[in-house]
Parts: structure tokens; sequence; C-alpha cells
């Protein structure tokens, strides 16, 4: 099991082009959720799971985090020098003790409004990082074209 380097997922993708995701206006959700190393998550990853990958205990938890994470804030989209950008406001976890190795961010609020656990990508921390009785950030890229955690070329 492992959680393969930072990935947009397949799934995003193709429900991208059948328009099911929208980060211009707040009526979708964005959540990210924290895993531990056991976690298996990848481009092929469809859906939040507490166990993606069937393994135990993979979601972090601790006092301070909740199963399914926490909604991220959008920053809107842009088109510059023909490139398409979204990215999120930073996330923070205060008064947590957890060690995560990665996350995934999904949107709760596809398929024209129901409620869903839909993939959008997968985030590699590039190994363990903790908290101790902390705040755990989670720090996005600038909202710049060549930065943005989602652009589109």
């Amino acid at each position: 099991m492992a959680i393969t380097t930072n990935a947009i997922c397949d799934s995003f993708k193709k429900e991208l082009l059948q328009g099911k995701h929208d980060f211009d206006t707040s009526s979708d959700t964005y959540k990210l959720a924290m895993y531990t190393s056991s976690a298996t998550l990848g481009k092929s990853t469809t859906n939040y799971a507490t166990n993606p990958g069937g393994g135990s205990n993979t979601e972090v938890t601790s006092s301070g985090y909740t199963a399914g994470g926490k909604a991220l804030v959008n920053q809107g989209v842009k088109v510059s020098s023909s490139v398409a950008i979204t990215d999120f406001a930073d996330l923070s976890f205060t008064g947590v003790t957890l060690t995560a190795r990665g996350a995934l961010i999904y949107n709760t609020t596809t398929d024209g409004g129901s409620n869903t656990t839909d993939a959008v990508c997968v985030l590699d921390f590039g190994g363990d990082k903790t908290a101790t009785a902390g705040t755990f950030t989670i720090q996005f890229p600038a909202f710049t074209t060549s930065a943005a955690i989602l652009r589109l070329t």
C-alpha cells in the first residue's frame, strides 16, 4: 500500500468534462482528508473512503481531526497566458496529535447537488509529517499559473 506521487485523479478528469465540478461558485464544497502511509491513494482513486485500498486505520485519527477532513476555501478560477487555474486557501487542523503521509481533495456536492465523495487529486507529502498537541497546516501553493494546485494548460 502506498500514496503515489501527487496526482490528478483520472475519474476527476472525466467528471470535469461532464460538468460535475464547479470551482467558480460556492455551490460545490471541496474537502481535504488526511491519510497515513498505510493508505492506497493515486490517480486511480475515485472517491473518498476512510480505508482506501482496504487497509486498516488509513485515514488519520486524532482528537481535533474528524473523519472526512475539513472543508477547503476555494480561491476562485482564472485564466492567464492560456492556463486555467484554481487553488485553495491554506488549511489548518488545530490541537491535533497526528502523523500524515498524504491527503485527498474531494468534492462532496457533485452530480446536481447530491451528496457525493468524488476524488479530485491526491497530495503526497513526500514522507510522514507530524504534529504533537499543535497545529497541522496544509500550505497550498500560490494562486499563479505556474504554481496553483490545479492547472489546465
